[in-house]
């Protein structure tokens, strides 16, 4: 079944004090183009997220943007760290026995002790681990939404492909008529202008005319792309090339039916196969 290139999808987790959200956004593309972006702290995994990303996506431009936000909504805080502090009690406690004159620490000289403040990304650089579960949760849930989309457009593909296989079947009585009339108007005109042709020649003329005119193998060639499409749409693998190239083969032939068709009727069926053709050719163009 078709995927799409085009999706959006988030996932969200909690470890510690925070809350892990993962935004991934996917738009067509010809190849795999992947953007990454988490908070500094956490650069060491963005390898692997790529690479999480990059096992499960073949083709699109995939944006993934990690976002870390404090349990209660607010920005994360720098905080004391209770280790550090206690230490630092102790030391004055000690210094203080040696020294009972001395003034205790004020609260800035606290403050600007080494270790005492905590600071956010002390915190953050331990959720790397809990990050990249989150992010497969995300991609699971950006690719059945790039699921979804595949089989909206897959199912667009399949009315184009019902409606070209309708022209065709209304393509095919006219072209015996269509080459008869032709000829037969070649034979009246020839007798009006009371031409003498030698049977030869005309038989020649005639033969020339009717290659000109016969398009049985394009209107074959067309009925023959369209079944393959039809069963490349049932395979549950990436499909977009080899339904690009198809695309291109159904608008070369269309051109040439197109150049060679002289009737009325024929011309509008060639005019509405182009015409369902390019909407194929936009459709295509968002398939993984």
């Amino acid at each position: 079944m078709p995927h799409s290139m085009t999706g959006f999808a988030t996932a969200e987790s909690s470890a510690a004090s925070f809350r892990i959200v993962w935004e991934l956004r996917s738009v067509n593309h010809r190849f795999l183009e992947l953007a990454v972006r988490v908070p500094e702290e956490l650069r060491s995994i963005e390898g692997e997220c790529r690479d999480l990303v990059a096992a499960a996506l073949k083709r699109g431009k995939v944006d993934c943007t990690l976002k870390i936000i404090a349990a209660d909504g607010a920005p994360a805080r720098t905080t004391l760290a209770s280790d550090a502090v206690e230490a630092l009690r102790g030391l004055q406690e000690q210094a203080l026995t040696e020294f009972p004159g001395a003034q205790p620490l004020s609260v800035s000289e606290v403050l600007r002790w080494p270790g005492v403040l905590q600071e956010p990304q002390h915190e953050l650089a331990t959720l790397g681990q809990p990050a990249k579960r989150c992010l497969e949760s995300a991609i699971d849930a950006l690719q059945r939404a790039r699921h979804r989309e595949g089989m909206r457009i897959g199912a667009l593909l399949e009315q184009r492909v019902l409606a070209i296989d309708g022209l065709l079947a209304g393509v095919k009585p006219l072209l015996d008529d269509t080459q008869r009339r032709h000829l037969d108007k070649l034979r009246d005109r020839l007798a009006r202008l009371a031409i003498d042709v030698q049977p030869e020649r005309l038989d020649q003329e005639i033969a020339l005319l009717a290659q000109r005119l016969d398009v049985t193998e394009e209107v074959d060639r067309l009925g023959g792309h369209i079944s393959e499409i039809r069963a490349i749409l049932l395979r549950d693998e990436p499909i977009g090339r080899r339904l690009d190239f198809l695309i291109q083969e159904l608008n070369r032939e269309a051109n040439t039916l197109a150049s060679k068709v002289q009737d009325e009727a024929l011309t509008r069926a060639a005019v509405d196969l182009k015409v369902l053709i390019e909407q194929m050719r936009e459709q295509v163009q968002n398939l993984e």
